[in-house]
């Protein structure tokens, strides 16, 4: 089975996927978190995305149901992965710090609609 390799930009986080199919079926996601990071992300089991290096250097951001959790590098800012909300036994992680993968090749990945999960906006839009 193959291994992918990935790090932040400053190498302070490094990981490994062990999940042949990791690569298989990008997406993007429309949520306003999402829309701000502009990554394009792949999916692999918990088990199956492995921190080697530097997990002591992972900053943890959660909000509206706290549910996900999205981790970033604390010395370059990178967004590695995130435990995923609609399927907490998964990892969504960055393609673009994956080895020897160009993210430009997943740039029509499809959209999954983030919008339609965000109680926040919800919450806002009724305010008075």
């Amino acid at each position: 089975m193959p291994v992918f390799r990935g790090q932040c930009h400053c190498g302070a986080v490094q990981f490994e996927i062990h999940n042949q199919e990791a690569l298989e079926g990008p997406r993007r996601c429309d949520c306003s978190l999402c829309q701000k990071k502009g990554v394009v992300m792949g999916t692999a089991g918990i088990a199956d995305l492995i921190i080697t290096r530097g997990e002591d250097k992972l900053s943890l951001y959660q909000w509206n149901t706290r549910t996900a959790r999205h981790y970033f590098c604390s010395v370059c800012g990178i967004y590695t992965h995130h435990q995923r909300r609609v399927a907490p036994d998964e990892f969504g992680f960055n393609l673009a710090c994956i080895e020897d993968v160009d993210p430009a090749l997943f740039a029509s990945a499809p959209m999954t609609d983030g919008r339609a999960l965000s109680l926040v906006e919800e919450a806002e839009a009724r305010k008075p």
